[in-house]
């Protein structure tokens, strides 16, 4: 009974040959462990011994990286919000960095570990807002490095 019902012969064979592209960010915008701040150890050493940013919602700890290339690391405390809100947020501000905020700091050859810790007011910013803020700060940073002698 071949070709009855709705997945005919043609069909099975277009299904072995899918040539779309594969999901998922592209080769260059991956965010690999090595770009990651996960160690509670490096995230005490960051929020003691590191600079300080405020930005309208964020604070941005940075410092000079062991590893030799930027890593970025986050810290979201729930602030009586709810999970879905506290991973929303993780997921912004983790695009942000790895799209925006890591190439940056790679392209001027910033070896820094960046911290950002959110605050309550955070959670009422937009993906725009955050966006600024992130970019505004790698490009203090790059031109800090630049202006050093």
């Amino acid at each position: 009974m071949a070709g009855v019902g709705w997945w005919s012969e043609s069909a099975r064979n277009s299904a072995v040959e899918d040539t779309r592209p594969p999901l998922g960010p592209a080769e260059g915008e991956r965010f690999p462990p090595s770009s990651r701040l996960t160690g509670s150890q490096e995230i005490r050493r960051l929020l003691r011994h590191g600079q300080r940013k405020k930005t309208s919602h964020l604070d941005v700890f940075f410092l000079s990286s062991g590893s030799g290339e930027p890593r970025f690391g986050l810290v979201v405390p729930r602030f009586k919000r709810t999970a879905v809100m506290r991973n929303r947020l993780k997921r912004r501000l983790r695009e942000v960095g790895r799209r925006e905020v890591l190439p940056r700091l790679r392209v001027c050859g910033a070896p820094v570990d960046l911290l950002v810790r959110t605050r309550p007011e955070t959670y009422r910013a937009t993906y725009g807002q955050l966006k600024a803020e992130l970019a505004a700060v790698a490009e203090e940073i790059c031109s800090r490095l630049r202006s050093s002698p």
